[in-house]
């Protein structure tokens, strides 16, 4: 966590010119805008679910619903978008990998960050078919208390999910790594999204009757002013 937020700080103070997510729609957009909207989509569902879902404390919610009811409803909801943002990442991976201007103009930490989440996500829909067999939400409430005595640091967080079947260690391990690696990586264009960009005014490029808003360009003496 440390390296997390001192990392992400650092490479914002330095080097902001590579604060960026390295779009290649430029390149090839064919692909692009349905595996995208589908991975975005699916992804940000997913991690607002997992937020909400491990780090809401159980007193919160028991008198609405049960941990086996709640599981299965995170089970269901969660299986559905991680399988819609499973086909959008295999479609930019797909992209990435087999286009041979894209992979000639792509870094190592580009292909390897979607690898990366898509082993991730992989695990992910792996975990689906165990946590099935644990309904009566104990599993859940084993992970939820995981992860609130990771943000909280508070010890012992390993010896709450001992026992666990191999999929979801090694769902959490990746997990970590990916917050470790997030500030050497175009995953910190994350903390740039333009949430702003939903409530900002209207733009009013051309009034009624042609006339524009704003004025053209001057021109130079001997030159004639562009459109």
């Amino acid at each position: 966590m440390g390296v997390f937020v001192i990392g992400s700080l650092i490479r914002f103070d330095r080097d902001q010119y590579t604060w960026r997510s390295g779009s290649s729609q430029m390149l090839r957009a064919k692909q692009l805008r349905l595996g995208s909207n589908l991975f975005h989509f699916g992804i940000i569902f997913l991690f607002f679910g997992h937020f909400v879902g491990l780090l809401t404390p159980h007193w919160a919610y028991e008198w609405l619903i049960t941990p086996g009811q709640k599981q299965m409803v995170a089970v269901t909801a969660g299986g559905i978008a991680g399988v819609v943002c499973f086909v959008g990442l295999t479609m930019l991976l797909h992209r990435r990998l087999y286009d041979d201007r894209i992979r000639r103009t792509s870094t190592y930490a580009d292909t390897f960050i979607l690898l990366l989440l898509w082993v991730q996500l992989c695990l992910g829909l792996v975990t689906l078919p165990f946590s099935f067999g644990h309904r009566d939400g104990s599993v859940m409430l084993q992970l939820s208390a995981w992860s609130q005595a990771i943000v909280t640091f508070r010890p012992g967080a390993a010896d709450l999910i001992r026992g666990l079947d191999f999929p979801y260690h090694a769902h959490l391990v990746l997990g970590m790594t990916l917050f470790l690696i997030t500030p050497f990586t175009r995953l910190v264009h994350i903390f740039s999204a333009p949430v702003w960009y939903l409530f900002r005014s209207w733009q009013i490029v051309r009034m009624r009757g042609g006339a524009t808003t704003r004025p053209g360009p001057v021109a130079r003496p001997g030159t004639q002013a562009a459109e």
